[in-house]
């Protein structure tokens, strides 16, 4: 039975990509920050929690990183793990440094130390094209990171791409577009807006505030993007692929499609806080996803009305839940 090991499996990329490599007969790690209080909720709502099994580790400490590869007997390394909210990377930038670009490096040196023919994938980021220098974003595309999420996650694209030239390691990139799901993060915005039209829609909420609802993404659902993730590994040469939809829309028609599927009108709650907005935007992102469809034969399957329906009954669940006494 091939093993894999995932840093960052109680995120929603980590949960979906566990589910996925189970199906597929892996034995599942997962390499685990231990937290006070729970946080396998994902895993739960996946109903693999009982199916996966836990290494206590962290991504700034490349001993205990050392200690779950050999643990796990891993064949693939799945680098998920970082502090990925855009706003906190202002707040907390050095955290974000060590933890999203150091973490890389010390998973990549880890590998080599102990069994530099574990296959690596490392999780890149459309953020890293900021400022976009092409109207649709490619592998080719060159970066301008505006944040320092999208700093620190180019140091760890990078120094991916420098060990694969440097030591022969099979080490591989998705350049990530915005995924969503059910398991979102309350504090994104796909996420947030979701919730709140729950929220309005049963009464428990009387508005949503935003920043920039002008913005432009690239959005699809994260349950397709881990296969990306997956195929990426069963190449016979280690390469770097974006991974997107190929459609990019307004926060503000997000929004709309949101409210709409609950028969409400977005003007009549969404209100503009400027505490909102980045200190520097990213305006627009548009990935073009041809060579993940020409190499890897991936193509988003889910369209972004379908993911924000889906969100927005899981949210309507949830709310409901919460409302007769019961926490998620």
């Amino acid at each position: 039975m091939k093993s894999a090991l995932i840093t960052g499996i109680m995120g929603q990329d980590g949960a979906y990509l566990a589910k996925l490599l189970l199906t597929k007969g892996y034995k599942v790690y997962g390499f685990n920050a231990r937290r006070s209080t729970p946080s396998n909720w994902r895993l739960q709502f996946l109903e693999i929690q009982n199916d996966v099994e836990l290494i206590d580790g962290d991504l700034t400490d490349m001993s205990s990183m050392i200690r779950a590869i050999q643990k796990s007997k891993a064949a693939e390394v799945y680098n998920l793990g970082a502090q990925s909210f855009v706003a906190t990377s202002w707040e907390q930038p050095i955290l974000t440094a060590q933890v999203t670009g150091i973490g890389a490096v010390n998973v990549l040196e880890a590998i080599r130390l102990t069994e530099p023919s574990i296959k690596f994938y490392q999780a890149s980021t459309s953020e890293m094209f900021g400022l976009i220098q092409e109207p649709m974003q490619s592998e080719k595309t060159p970066f301008y990171p505006r944040s320092p999420y999208g700093v620190a996650k180019l140091y760890g694209h990078w120094i991916t791409v420098n060990y694969r030239e440097s030591f022969n390691m099979f080490g591989c990139c998705g350049i990530l577009f915005n995924h969503e799901s059910p398991l979102r993060g309350i504090e994104f915005v796909t996420r947030k807006v979701t919730d709140a039209v729950a929220r309005i829609k049963l009464g428990r909420q009387k508005e949503l505030r935003l920043g920039n609802i002008d913005a432009k993404r690239d959005w699809g659902f994260a349950g397709d993007y881990v296969e990306a993730m997956w195929l990426m590994l069963q190449q016979d040469k280690p390469d770097d692929y974006v991974v997107a939809t190929g459609r990019t829309t307004t926060v503000r028609d997000m929004c709309r499609i949101a409210f709409e599927y609950v028969d409400l009108n977005y003007e009549d709650y969404v209100i503009i806080d400027p505490k909102f907005y980045r200190p520097a935007e990213v305006e627009v992102l548009l990935g073009n996803p041809a060579k993940a469809k020409r190499v890897l034969d991936w193509e988003a399957k889910t369209s972004l009305e379908s993911l924000i329906h889906m969100m927005v009954d899981a949210d309507l669940k949830r709310v409901r839940y919460e409302a007769g006494g019961h926490t998620c």
